[in-house]
């Protein structure tokens, strides 16, 4: 018999000697990790660090750069929309000024001025999307009407507006205000 087979450990676990020794590659790992990390690669990842925390601070500054920019524009675009808004009106302004002008030699002239400044207004609502709705005969809507009277009214269907108060503007998307109306009603209502 060799020495092996007489072993006492080798009997009981079935193992070679040479399984018995841990393997030899691990301990230069650990030989290596107790020596220190490599200078080279420290090296290389302090570099990589820099690097990114420079794409950080100019993808922050870039971002801070993109706010200031975005919030010139919409104030721009703010003074744009109000310049052009008020444009629309100059016109209705200067209807204003011909009716006071005129007022004066013929007073009678003064009815016709208002509504001409009237129907100037009304359309330059429309232009900019609030059309003014006229609303007599159509069913009561609570998103387009507000009811302030009611009114017993056989020809027509209960719950139909049969008196505007005041015209509501807009349409079904854009809503300037809803209309004051009176709604009919059934006798006993």
């Amino acid at each position: 018999m060799s020495s092996m087979q007489n072993s006492p450990r080798n009997e009981q676990s079935g193992q070679s000697a040479d399984q018995d020794r841990p393997p030899e590659q691990p301990e230069r790992e650990g030989a290596a990790e107790a020596a220190g990390p490599d200078p080279e690669e420290v090296e290389r990842l302090r570099a990589r660090v820099e690097e990114l925390e420079d794409l950080w601070r100019r993808a922050l500054a870039d971002l801070d750069n993109l706010r200031k920019r975005m919030t010139r524009e919409l104030e721009a675009q703010r003074r744009a929309q109000r310049a052009e808004v008020t444009a629309a009106w100059l016109p209705v302004v200067d209807d204003l000024e011909r009716a006071l002008e005129h007022a004066e030699a013929d007073p009678a002239s003064i009815l016709e001025g208002v509504r001409s400044v009237r129907d100037r207004a009304v359309a330059t609502l429309r232009d900019l999307g609030y059309p003014r709705r006229d609303d007599v005969g159509a069913p009561f809507d609570p998103a387009r009407h507000s009811a302030v009277g009611v009114r017993t009214d056989t020809d027509v269907p209960p719950g139909t507006v049969v008196e505007v108060h005041q015209p509501g503007y807009g349409d079904d998307e854009n809503q300037l205000r809803p209309a004051l109306v009176s709604v009919s009603a059934r006798a006993g209502d």
